[in-house]
């Protein structure tokens, strides 16, 4: 869980929060609340060690690194099945941030060479996101690698066992998220900060 503050926040005053149910990464939490003109009210939502997810870019021609142009790059993403949804989704590497202390680069890097069978020489932090502030406080720290060599995988449950990897060029990607066909948020968000840096660089 994202350390909590308990000094006030735009006039709302939070009290520590119990634990009413406890499963592997997540725990269901309740907190009382007290907003800006004294009335207390009681919410609760789940907490999670938050997730990583990686923008994984192609970019080596035949004759080596940098030599094919950007709009020619390519993106590795991975097709699964999410019983949340019950739909296979198209989506970056990503994974639960379930080492307790561990960095989000650290995770990073071992999910994409687990899921993907990658490794990457070069790492840029392109931002965080909330995924859904009304039930949790889940963030999800979002990397581009590049400069990618191919390693073994070591992909873990079923969902994972049955996914495919995918590599999209970046703008049908990129056209893929304004149609809607990619609509993962981490992806979304991903796919569209690497653009800009890009465009920027």
């Amino acid at each position: 869980m994202p350390e909590r503050t308990s000094d006030p926040v735009g006039g709302f005053v939070a009290s520590p929060v119990t634990t009413v149910h406890r499963w592997a990464m997540w725990e269901l939490v309740r907190g009382e609340f007290t907003d800006p003109l004294g009335q207390s009210f009681t919410r609760s939502f789940v907490t999670s060690p938050g997730a990583v997810g990686v923008v994984a870019l192609h970019e080596t021609g035949p004759r080596g690194p940098d030599t094919v142009p950007r709009d020619e790059a390519t993106v590795v993403l991975v097709r699964q099945y999410r019983p949340a949804l019950h739909r296979l989704t198209l989506e970056l590497p990503a994974g639960m941030r379930d080492v307790e202390g561990e960095e989000p680069l650290v995770t990073a890097r071992r999910e994409l060479q687990e899921e993907v069978g990658l490794v990457a020489e070069s790492w840029v932090r392109l931002g965080r996101h909330v995924s859904a502030p009304g039930i949790s406080d889940s963030q999800v720290e979002i990397f581009l690698a590049r400069n990618l060599r191919e390693v073994d995988v070591d992909r873990h449950g079923p969902e994972e066992q049955h996914m495919t990897v995918e590599r999209v060029p970046l703008n049908e990607a990129l056209v893929m998220v304004s149609d809607g066909r990619i609509d993962d948020a981490k992806t979304v968000i991903g796919l569209l900060l690497t653009e800009r840096l890009l465009r920027a660089s």
